[in-house]
């Protein structure tokens, strides 16, 4: 997505970027290595690679970086306000967090419930860990497998699933734009832009701010709603029956 060819082409513009990894080998990247091995785009230094979980950086220092990249991340993680507080306290003052996320609408979740807040905060509050598989019922009967060919048969999927805390390809949890906005508001973000981008993408720009803000015309279903291109971010006002299958291109 950040790369020069990417809908969101902020590599560019870096100066330099470091890469966090769960794990030395992912399902996504296959074996990395610690140390300046990030190769993000030609032509510049390589990053650091790091390895260390998303909800806990504490091999990063308070305050490190200027900007916080996250794609299709927060979804895999089983804390995702953990992830979002740790993700603020390594930025700056008046640091930048880029956020993507799938909108369940444009995905193979379209089926699933979407996660309130008080769930997520939920999970905070008990320290949930990346070995918590309280949604997988939940996954094995609503996931549309049609929709996620890399992820094989219905019994190769549960046996992914039941090995996430290795692989991370589950989604804990499931995102619309009001659930996204109020999560990074309830962090303490301030939000400064809500995008998207078709097919189920919802991009969050936000800052961790030292002063006061105030983030309701985000939260009380703006602008940002008569703008998305994904049938649950409408009032239902036309009595308009659309099918998330539509916006899959």
């Amino acid at each position: 997505m950040f790369t020069v060819d990417g809908q969101v082409p902020v590599y560019d513009v870096l100066k330099s970027l470091d890469n966090c990894l769960y794990s030395m080998s992912t399902i996504w990247t296959g074996d990395v290595r610690e140390g300046k091995t990030f190769f993000y785009q030609s032509g510049k230094e390589p990053g650091a690679q790091i390895i260390s979980d998303a909800s806990d950086l504490h091999v990063i220092r308070d305050s490190t970086y200027e900007c916080v990249l996250a794609s299709h991340c927060l979804e895999h993680i089983a804390n995702p306000l953990r992830a979002l507080i740790e993700w603020k306290r390594i930025l700056q003052d008046d640091g930048l967090l880029l956020l993507l996320l799938p909108h369940k609408d444009g995905t193979f979740d379209w089926r699933r419930p979407t996660t309130p807040l008080a769930h997520m905060i939920r999970d905070y509050e008990n320290k949930t860990g990346e070995e918590d598989l309280t949604h997988l019922p939940e996954i094995l009967e609503f996931h549309d497998l049609s929709r996620d060919e890399a992820a094989g048969t219905k019994e190769q999927f549960r046996q992914r699933c039941l090995a996430n805390h290795r692989n991370r390809a589950m989604h804990h949890h499931v995102f619309d734009t009001q659930t996204a906005l109020d999560v990074v508001d309830h962090v303490g973000f301030k939000i400064l832009r809500v995008d998207y981008l078709k097919p189920c993408h919802i991009i969050i720009l936000a800052s961790r701010t030292r002063g006061p803000f105030d983030n309701r015309r985000f939260l009380e279903k703006g602008e940002h709603n008569a703008r998305s291109p994904l049938p649950s971010g409408h009032p239902r006002q036309n009595n308009l029956k659309t099918r998330a299958e539509d916006y899959v291109k």
